[in-house]
């Protein structure tokens, strides 16, 4: 219990008594990996207020167990704002299309599903179950089942860098601040889940002050790690000391772990809100328009294509290859070659392609050489690992993602020697992965940040647990975590944004 000691010490004494801890005297072990523990199951609920076009995505809550209180915002309005109510809804669903030739239209939805009769959104054919027309809409509550003089608050970062965890933490923080949470009370967690119960690793005391620009420097002030933690043990010491919220900034896997942090809370009736902030700087979250420090990602990366355009530009039969992020979704690869506008030629995971033959890549870029004196190729990480296979298995990492071979020099080698007309090129090679994980956010990414964290902690005061927030189709919403974490989100070969890129530089297909 040396840990528990030290929380004690660092903020005051917010264990609970001895109850909590004879709770745990006899409960099993419990050690999981979280995206294994959580991918297979949804648990979703739909409720039904009026009739099948009121059908709801329904946020688990625990309004049962608590009770209500004004907001402290009630006096000012919420600063003039006015408040969200629970009735409010946002759809799922923004488009009607009329057939399935329609472009972004996928297959027909499932019977009972959110298009029930009609077509869904091609992005939304990775959901393996049908999901209602409306999800609640995000914001501070006129209520909220939290007395913010009694809440004690912790945060965690999971998985890899990404533009704006210090802009998430910090406007988590402030706004726990603002809604009157006592200094002191407000917890970092170092270095990921096992952080919460690591004695080498106590957390730190979060403060506004402590926190201060942070969102000026890249990376996490908490530290953040990979893989699976003991459930039991992190459930055991969120009740131990008291935590009535816990926010988990993390990607696919973060969010996994959250959900079954919830369900082990639910589990050992611990009354905790659990609250997802999704992070990935790849953009493969399910539902969600677009995570936070994407946008960051992208304006980093054509950077490194703008480079290769000048390099490649400046000699004879110059060709710049970049290899950007992307591990199974290419939307930094392809948002950074159209925003650039210097590509000839993007290859992502989710577009299979062919090196030799008429229709081949070496082909086009040999054309391209030929008619402009020079070409540049950009290559999500992910794309062609079917080329680079040679019967092994890499396994995956930590987190459970695939772990890849290294397409960006053995690409740069086929060029040279699968190609007769590129043999003598002047070939550049450019991979700026950790440069643009390690970076602050810019300006569009600063405010999402800020917005999500303060729309997460609306979340816990109103009382839902088991969620993660996002933009869906413009607008802030809660969404269940089973509902987002189902799958990877990938680019659509046949929808729009593809469509636009390919368009727009004029690229073939290769195959």
């Amino acid at each position: 219990m040396k840990m528990y000691r030290d929380i004690g010490h660092l903020h005051g004494s917010v264990a609970k008594s001895a109850p909590a801890a004879a709770r745990w005297s006899c409960r099993a072990p419990a050690s999981v990996t979280p995206r294994l523990l959580c991918r297979g199951s949804t648990g979703l609920n739909v409720t039904t207020p009026h009739d099948v076009g009121d059908e709801l995505l329904e946020v688990p809550n625990l309004h049962k167990r608590l009770t209500t209180r004004p907001s402290p915002f009630a006096g000012s309005h919420n600063f003039g704002g006015g408040f969200v109510s629970d009735q409010d809804r946002v759809a799922l669903n923004s488009m009607r299309f009329a057939s399935v030739d329609s472009a972004g239209a996928g297959a027909k939805a499932p019977t009972g599903g959110h298009a029930s009769g009609g077509i869904m959104e091609a992005s939304m054919e990775m959901l393996s179950i049908p999901l209602p027309p409306w999800a609640v809409r995000a914001g501070a509550r006129e209520e909220i089942y939290f007395d913010p003089k009694k809440v004690t608050a912790a945060i965690v970062t999971c998985g890899g860098l990404c533009p704006g965890l210090n802009d998430v933490v910090a406007g988590l923080v402030n706004k726990l601040c603002d809604y009157g949470v006592p200094e002191g009370k407000i917890l970092g967690i170092r270095y990921g889940f096992r952080g919460i119960y690591d004695t080498t690793t106590k957390p730190i005391v979060l403060t506004r002050r402590s926190v201060d620009g942070i969102q000026l420097q890249g990376g996490t002030i908490l530290g953040t790690s990979r893989g699976g933690a003991n459930m039991r043990e992190i459930v055991k010491r969120l009740d131990m000391w008291g935590v009535d919220m816990l926010f988990v900034v993390g990607g696919n896997g973060g969010n996994a772990g959250a959900n079954a942090i919830q369900a082990m809370c639910q589990q050992h009736d611990v009354n905790c809100s659990v609250v997802g902030i999704p992070k990935s700087i790849d953009n493969d979250i399910l539902l969600i328009d677009k995570c936070f420090g994407f946008d960051t990602a992208v304006e980093e990366a054509q950077r490194a294509l703008l480079a290769a355009k000048v390099e490649a530009s400046s000699a004879r039969k110059g060709v710049g290859l970049v290899k950007l992020m992307g591990r199974q979704s290419g939307f930094i690869a392809m948002q950074a070659s159209m925003a650039s506008g210097v590509v000839d030629a993007c290859l992502i995971p989710e577009v299979p392609f062919k090196l030799h033959g008429e229709k081949g890549l070496l082909k086009y870029l040999e054309g391209v050489v030929k008619a402009k004196g020079h070409c540049v190729v950009c290559v999500a990480e992910g794309a062609g690992q079917d080329l680079l296979e040679d019967g092994s298995s890499s396994g995956v990492d930590a987190s459970g993602n695939p772990i890849l071979k290294d397409i960006g020099p053995w690409l740069r080698n086929e060029i040279k020697t699968g190609s007769t007309y590129l043999a003598d090129a002047d070939m550049k090679y450019i991979d700026p992965t950790y440069m643009i994980r390690a970076i602050p956010t810019i300006s569009t990414d600063r405010i999402y940040c800020k917005i999500l964290a303060h729309n997460a902690v609306h979340a816990a005061f109103a009382g839902f647990t088991g969620l993660t927030v996002g933009l869906v189709n413009t607008h802030y919403v809660l969404l269940p975590i089973p509902v987002v974490i189902q799958d990877i989100r990938k680019v659509d070969p046949k929808g729009k944004a593809w469509n636009r890129l390919r368009g727009s530089i004029g690229m073939p297909e290769f195959n």
